[in-house]
């Protein structure tokens, strides 16, 4: 079927509506018409082949949330009508180790990513929701219990929401625990609702002092100016955990000298020059760790969205019209937004 798209046909173009082609549902195939699509800046590298190895016509969007007008004879978890999300993955290879454990952001083979992975589809790969229509396999549809009111505002959990909650959840972050958040971002601002929702004292980190009431509104207990250091050494090994959501090179011995004995920093970042090689005796004699995370499997993602139902957490976005796709992706770089946009695709 032909269904209507955004994208670009080359790094160096801007976005421009045009027209794609979805398969037909299959038996264990779900079809959505997509009602909004959250932009991350995935999508922007991506599109502008700023990490290589783009495809085009490169149609970007993994933050979608729909309404399904199609099943396959073989669904049984999802009818017509019905309110559903899809993040970034829309296939694995479902039989290796991480597959087998619900972790198919880890799968061996490779997970199909919503836009810009191999499939058998026309044109060759995969196009993502800056679009009216998208088909997915069943096993990677998720449920959303948000009123239609927040739908909006729900789509970049789909991203943002899970690349925060999967680490918070792993490294147990919980009552009675320290957790600092670094950044004010699009993750930043998610990581910040979730540690706060999970109950630990969250202490939200940035270099700018303009932002600490916004950190406070999202609900931090503290705000840490990162650039005072007279600020963090009064947190010196008091952190369980910290989750670092800055996409920038920087110095992590100034977070990791924050956590006590056994505690993590975990990175969910990633910049475009590599951080500068941390100081290993800080880690060697306190057992600390630098880790990472990435996104979450189906059913974590699953777990996270009834989480932020059942708490009313949504992402705080800006709402654009498709023809300003280009406009949202040079005000992201700039750091303008608070704190996601999301597209209505009703203006495609």
């Amino acid at each position: 079927m032909h269904t209507k798209a955004f994208g670009a046909y080359a790094a160096n173009q801007p976005l421009e509506a045009m027209n794609i082609s979805r398969r037909e549902p299959g038996p264990s195939d779900v079809q959505i018409k997509i009602a909004y699509c959250g932009v991350c800046h995935s999508d922007l590298h991506t599109v502008r082949s700023e990490w290589g190895g783009t495809i085009y016509p490169c149609v970007p969007g993994h933050e979608i949330v729909g309404h399904v007008t199609a099943v396959g004879n073989a669904v049984t978890k999802f009818t017509v009508g019905e309110t559903v999300g899809v993040g970034c993955m829309v296939d694995s290879c479902q039989h290796c180790y991480a597959c087998d454990e619900g972790l198919e952001q880890y799968c061996e083979h490779g997970f199909t990513g919503t836009y810009n992975g191999a499939t058998s589809d026309e044109p060759g790969h995969t196009l993502g929701g800056y679009s009216d229509t998208i088909v997915v396999r069943d096993k990677f549809i998720l449920k959303i219990r948000h009123p239609e009111d927040q739908l909006a505002a729900v789509a970049p959990l789909l991203c943002a929401g899970i690349t925060t909650y999967s680490p918070l959840r792993h490294w147990k972050v919980g009552p009675g625990q320290k957790v600092g958040i670094v950044g004010i971002g699009g993750l930043g601002h998610m990581g910040i609702k979730l540690a706060h929702a999970m109950g630990a004292h969250t202490v939200a980190f940035t270099t700018s002092e303009s932002k600490r009431q916004a950190a406070l509104d999202l609900g931090a207990d503290e705000v840490v100016i990162s650039k005072d250091a007279d600020e963090m050494a009064k947190h010196a090994t008091s952190f369980d955990f910290i989750l670092n959501t800055v996409a920038a090179s920087h110095d992590l011995d100034a977070f990791t000298n924050l956590l006590k004995r056994d505690g993590t920093l975990t990175l969910v970042g990633v910049p475009e020059h590599p951080h500068p090689s941390p100081n290993i005796f800080p880690l060697i004699f306190k057992r600390r760790s630098i880790a990472g995370s990435l996104i979450g499997g189906i059913a974590e993602t699953q777990e996270m969205l009834d989480f932020c139902a059942e708490k009313g957490i949504i992402s705080d976005i800006e709402i654009i019209p498709i023809q300003k796709i280009d406009e949202a992706y040079d005000r992201m770089q700039r750091s303008d937004v608070k704190y996601r946009f999301v597209i209505d695709n009703a203006t495609l």
